[in-house]
């Protein structure tokens, strides 16, 4: 399905339900409340489904949208959801229309639009919006600004293109509070953060002389730094930061009876991501992909460092 296409279903249908994936994230987020937001201004009934995993940082960008109890919906389509197993937790039924940019996972939905060449699903929701015949009002702006901003790491990461800036050029001239949510969502942390990643820093664990960077947050470190899940976004992002660093893995346990981790695997491409992390069960891209583990936090490192090196040439 095309862009056009995917207009033409949505101006057909009514009473929408967009669904969003679990531990949720500013792209998720912002990409569904912009288009529940664009939906309202073509005449539609759109709600967010109530995602029960939504942290403080980014409830007060989505309250506004999310569905009222009891709302009886006719259409549901899920936003930045690759796989029907990570769709929000306690959502159920048929989805409609599956919007992802993710180059793993199957289909689950009636209808795709699946673009893995953008770097966020914001950027495919900013041209649906545009196709939909409809101009971007500020909040729209700011919510695909957090969408495309938080998947690139503020255009830090190696899936940021020219496309990517062009995005975030046309959402500044409509309007975007680009330093207001730079600073919120990038140079703003908790005491409680900025403790976790102490303990994360200190026992960071290096390998490769230094290009392959290993980081586990167990709950003990959590419960340690005070820290809650609002103090958990882009985690993933401080193993990488090794001088030297090419590979980088962060663990972070999520239960201990049973055990679960779940797995972050960033590249420089030279390792397919998405390959190591498919062969558990996850995906993403190829420089960037996710899995679970039934393990605890050291013992899913070792597994995943054991599988990275067992591809890396």
């Amino acid at each position: 399905m095309d862009l056009r296409e995917c207009a033409r279903l949505l101006r057909e249908r009514d009473r929408y339900l967009i669904v969003t994936h679990t531990r949720p994230d500013g792209d998720t987020l912002g990409s569904a409340a912009a288009l529940c937001r664009g939906l309202r201004r073509l005449g539609k009934t759109a709600h967010l489904y109530h995602n029960p995993e939504i942290t403080d940082t980014y409830v007060p960008f989505v309250a506004a949208y999310l569905a009222p109890e009891g709302y009886q919906w006719d259409t549901a389509v899920s936003v930045d959801v690759g796989d029907a197993r990570i769709l929000a937790r306690g959502f159920s039924g048929d989805v409609f229309l599956m919007l992802d940019h993710h180059a793993t996972g199957e289909p689950f939905a009636r209808h795709v639009l699946r673009q893995t060449y953008r770097s966020s699903c914001g950027e495919l929701v900013l041209d649906l919006l545009e196709e939909l015949g409809l101009g971007l009002d500020k909040e729209q702006a700011d919510l695909l600004y957090m969408a495309v901003s938080t998947d690139t790491g503020c255009f830090r990461y190696a899936n940021t293109t020219a496309e990517t800036f062009h995005a975030a050029g046309r959402l500044a001239q409509a309007g975007a509070d680009i330093a207001g949510l730079n600073k919120l969502l990038f140079r703003t942390k908790s005491r409680p953060r900025l403790k976790l990643e102490g303990l994360v820093y200190s026992g960071l664990r290096s390998y490769r002389d230094g290009a392959l960077n290993v980081a586990v947050i167990t709950l003990e470190m959590m419960a340690q730094s005070g820290a809650g899940e609002a103090d958990c976004d882009d985690l993933a992002s401080l193993a990488g930061q090794v001088q030297g660093n090419r590979v980088a893995v962060t663990v972070r346990e999520l239960a201990s009876a049973p055990p679960l981790s779940k797995i972050s695997l960033r590249t420089d491409g030279g390792v397919d991501a998405s390959a190591v992390c498919g062969s558990f069960g996850g995906g993403g891209h190829r420089m960037a992909a996710g899995c679970e583990l039934a393990l605890s936090g050291p013992e899913a490192a070792e597994t995943i460092r054991q599988a990275v090196e067992a591809v890396w040439a």
